[in-house]
């Protein structure tokens, strides 16, 4: 009786009707998959000849890929961090963005094993107030329109195509509100980088302007309650254009307006100044030419021109750390609107060529930069990768000798890109096996332009997997005049690191980031993320001076080698780093 009375309950939930639709509906499941099992097998083992392992392995062989397919989306989240010195450091650039405690308790995550530059404090610390609060350099000061950054941090090259137009918008705005300079990559200067511009009637001269009827306007409104502002957007530029290029229209909503810049007014019309309420700009020429060429593929002077009342200064890609050729974008990032501002086809791979067009020596190379500056009156310099101290004494002769001639035909600054540098689509082997890291490629260039007497007319950009206020000022140290940060910014923007960036394989980035697919572009946060992008450069700042506090250091400048040590891989203390890096690079 007593085991019967057990049981009751069980019976009545037997008797349950929500009870006897999950057990039809968990049977119907396993029915469900023990059939499409089935077919599988049938069709590995006795049909398909592609795959040997599933032919041996049916069914069972499928693991494989699908425990590759988790990898890279999954492995941040076990294991010890590979790529970076530690996860700490990623995770403080999520909590910098997002404005979260930059605190750490106890220890760091993990040990840090491998050789590490580190800071020296002193005795007496500063407070951080008695540091300078901001940080600038001045490019270009013997031209008639230098530029003076509002900070020495800056976002570094991505294009908007690899990027999507909404992160496009959200760094251009997060550079805006934070103060610091966004290099357009070599996709040329698109409608997003003005996504902080007030459009006025005055300026419609060097602007092509679309306004919807009323109708148009009383529907975006109603849509936008009833369906979202960014569908309501897209239907609205439908109506109002109607083109496959309308998403190379921005929307300005108080005026109800779309517009973008009309490359083929005057440049008379153009602006005599840069707008005061877009960020500071700095315009990557790659060689493509996009954005600066004419319908047959050559460089157009007057379109040069045109772009640079925009801009504050020019940089050549010779080289990236993570590929030493041009820009790789693969066919399902060539929308209309990307193959509008770069003038190619759409849907189509675009991949730029090897050699830039003007630099088939590097007499070429200076002569065209001396044009730029002719055409421009502002700074122009050159992107490359250090591989060796001869590669660079090649750019230091010719330096010199344009420097003592009173030439002006010679870049005004070199970025350096160290060898694990990032990029949305490469070559793996370039990725993994060319060019110095930046550490060293830095100290050699430092002090090779400082033995020939013309440091101070060469200012110094490096990047290279800077996250920390402490991985900043160590270049600082060595030499660097100002820093440019790609992938810590991605990080501010919401990256995830799932390493899907070129959409190869059919499958594209998750948090709508770098990606043209219009679904996973829609749930991008652009105001959201753009108050992310200032937090993360305003922590850096902030991060930065409180450093300078403890080491005794009141202005930036003030930095040098003196200030740091150097641990090799041997756990051998070296606290003068001149001297280990002169070894390392005389060997």
């Amino acid at each position: 009786m007593n085991k019967f009375i057990s049981f009751a309950p069980l019976v009545q939930r037997l008797n349950d009707p929500h009870f006897s639709v999950f057990v039809f509906l968990f049977k119907a499941f396993v029915l469900l998959f023990i059939i499409i099992s089935i077919v599988l097998f049938i069709y590995d083992r006795f049909i398909q000849r592609d795959n040997q392992l599933l032919i041996n392995y049916p069914l069972i062989g499928r693991l494989r890929y699908f425990f590759y397919l988790l990898r890279d989306p999954m492995r941040q989240y076990f294991g010890d961090e590979k790529f970076y010195e530690s996860f700490d450091k990623v995770r403080w650039v999520y909590s910098a963005a997002e404005s979260k405690s930059p605190y750490t308790s106890f220890s760091v995550g993990q040990p840090i094993k491998n050789a590490k530059i580190s800071l020296k404090n002193v005795n007496c610390v500063l407070n951080t107030s008695e540091v300078q609060e901001s940080f600038s350099v001045v490019f270009g000061e013997d031209l008639k329109y230098p530029f003076k950054t509002k900070s020495v941090i800056g976002r570094s090259a991505m294009s908007d195509g690899a990027i999507s137009p909404e992160g496009t918008r959200a760094f251009s705005k997060g550079a805006y509100l934070g103060g610091f300079a966004i290099n357009t990559g070599e996709g040329s200067l698109t409608s997003n980088f003005f996504y902080t511009y007030q459009c006025n009637r005055k300026d419609y001269a060097f602007l092509d302007v679309k306004e919807g009827t009323f109708f148009a306007k009383y529907s975006y409104k109603l849509l936008r309650y009833l369906v979202g502002k960014s569908i309501a957007i897209d239907l609205y530029r439908d109506m109002v254009i109607g083109n496959k290029e309308q998403e190379s229209y921005l929307f300005d909503e108080k005026k109800m307006i779309c517009f973008r810049i009309n490359y083929d007014a005057p440049l008379e019309n153009f602006p005599k100044e840069i707008p005061s309420d877009i960020p500071d700009i700095i315009f990557q020429m790659g060689s493509g030419l996009y954005g600066v060429r004419d319908k047959d593929g050559n460089f157009d002077e007057v379109r040069y021109q045109k772009v640079m009342r925009f801009s504050r200064m020019t940089e050549i890609k010779m080289a990236q750390g993570a590929k030493q050729t041009g820009g790789k974008l693969l066919a399902c990032k060539v929308s209309e609107a990307i193959a509008y501002y770069r003038g190619v086809q759409p849907h189509k791979n675009l991949f730029s060529p090897n050699q830039f067009p003007f630099a088939h020596t590097l007499e070429e190379l200076f002569d065209f930069i001396g044009r730029l500056k002719t055409l421009s009156q502002k700074p122009v310099g050159v992107k490359i990768v250090l591989s060796s101290k001869e590669n660079f004494l090649e750019y230091a002769d010719l330096l010199k000798q344009r420097i003592e001639a009173n030439s002006h035909a010679y870049p005004d600054f070199i970025t350096i890109d160290g060898a694990h540098g990032g990029s949305g689509a490469a070559p793996l082997a370039m990725m993994m096996s060319v060019g110095m890291t930046i550490t060293k490629a830095l100290y050699l260039a430092n002090k090779i332009l400082k033995e020939y007497g013309i440091r101070d007319k060469i200012k110094l950009i490096v990047s290279e997997k800077v996250l920390t206020p402490d991985d900043a000022v160590i270049l600082f140290a060595m030499g660097a005049d100002y820093i440019a940060i790609a992938r810590a910014f991605m990080m501010s923007a919401g990256c995830i690191r799932a390493r899907e960036c070129s959409g190869a394989n059919g499958r594209s980035c998750p948090v709508g980031l770098a990606t043209q697919d219009k679904s996973k572009r829609r749930s991008f946060l652009v105001e959201q993320k753009a108050r992310h992008i200032a937090r993360y450069h305003n922590q850096m700042i902030e991060g930065m001076r409180n450093l300078l506090a403890i080491m005794g250091i009141r202005r930036l400048s003030d930095l040098s080698t003196d200030n740091l040590m150097f641990k090799d891989s041997d756990g051998i203390l070296h606290m003068d780093i001149d001297e280990y890096f002169d070894n390392i690079l005389r060997s």
